[in-house]
């Protein structure tokens, strides 16, 4: 009982850093696919914008300006606003240049929106607060009708008319940024430098050099936030089975003195304690990755919209290197002072 309980303590910082990155790669992944799905060529925000955001608002003027441009065939301004912080977004456009640019939508349920008092969601948003076409949902402080829901990974979640998402959020004449559509992809690269030099304020990128950028490390405080969470599971490691495994030692002290009395040596019986530790630690890195599917599960069930997840497999043996690591530091001193016993003592002891 000690063990299985020493295995699920050292389980949930198992846990606990899996669905991190889990969370950080999902959310990352699944921006990359919608910004990727637009169709768009290159991207153009405001200036002083970072990955995730945008720095104030760019003239809706000049987005005409740019089809003026060589080798520049499509502009489309959008409005970015935020719904519930940096997880869940809406956008305004324009869907007549939105379905130029990349087709359109796919409509699982209902139409595109005609009144100014209508939306469309994706399927996971529509999942995640049980909606459906014709439902009444309240978004920014108002009631808005679903017109139609649509398939994920295209855009955004909950897309508005361009104008009146502008109004709603005293943007008029203003966009959050502009996509544009070149009329050959072996043009990018020039058209890129060409509007860096006539807008060297502009934050401009080719769309596969942003996508590039959805990487985890590229996530400010990130990185430093998995460093915190990795080291609490190095210390719950450590703690739980340093006091597993001295309790383990004090009940086996008898054992401990057998053992020695029959020519055992420090090393040997260091040897022993060490393995059960390991165990431990590949146990419970084992039942933290079932646990991590499990978290993924009740995500992706309750707040799949909010909060995608994913599956990384990559990190399965850096957070067992961690909790077996932990692990063995905490049996380390159990380990050398049940080698010390000595073994008349031991035999001796009730």
């Amino acid at each position: 009982m000690r063990s299985l309980l020493s295995i699920l303590l050292i389980a949930v910082p198992v846990t606990l850093i899996l669905t991190l990155v889990g969370l950080s790669h999902g959310m990352l992944e699944d921006s990359a696919r919608r910004t990727r799905s637009i169709g768009a060529d290159i991207i153009v925000r405001p200036p002083g914008s970072t990955l995730l955001t945008l720095s104030g608002g760019i003239s809706s003027k000049i987005v005409d300006w740019f089809t003026e441009q060589p080798h520049i065939k499509m502009a489309m301004g959008v409005v970015n606003q935020p719904v519930q912080g940096v997880t869940l977004g809406a956008t305004g456009i324009d869907l007549d240049k939105f379905n130029a640019m990349n087709g359109g939508f796919t409509y699982l349920q209902g139409r595109p929106f005609r009144a100014r008092n209508e939306v469309l969601i994706d399927d996971w948003y529509a999942t995640q607060i049980g909606a459906h076409v014709g439902s009444t949902i309240p978004i920014l402080g108002k009631p808005w009708r679903v017109a139609g829901i649509i398939a994920s990974g295209k855009l955004a979640r909950i897309v508005f008319p361009l104008d009146v998402l502008q109004e709603l959020t005293s943007n008029t004449g203003k966009v959050s940024q502009i996509y544009l559509k070149v009329d050959d992809p072996k043009n990018v690269a020039a058209v890129v430098q060409l509007l860096k030099s006539k807008l060297p304020d502009y934050s401009i990128y080719s769309a596969e050099e942003l996508i590039s950028m959805y990487n985890p490390s590229n996530i400010p405080a990130l990185r430093e936030f998995t460093i915190v969470v990795m080291a609490i599971g190095v210390v719950i490691g450590f703690a739980v089975v340093c006091l597993s495994m001295y309790m383990a030692v004090l009940q086996r002290t008898r054992e401990i003195g057998i053992l020695k009395s029959l020519g055992s040596s420090k090393g040997f019986i260091l040897r022993i304690i060490l393995i059960e530790a390991a165990l431990l630690g590949f146990g419970g890195t084992l039942l933290g990755i079932l646990m991590s599917y499990g978290a993924h599960w009740l995500i992706v069930t309750f707040v799949p919209a909010s909060f995608p997840m994913a599956i990384v497999p990559g990190w399965w043996p850096v957070a067992g290197a961690i909790t077996i690591g932990g692990a063995l530091l905490g049996a380390l001193y159990p380990g050398l002072s049940a080698a010390q016993h000595d073994p008349i003592e031991a035999l001796a002891y009730e």
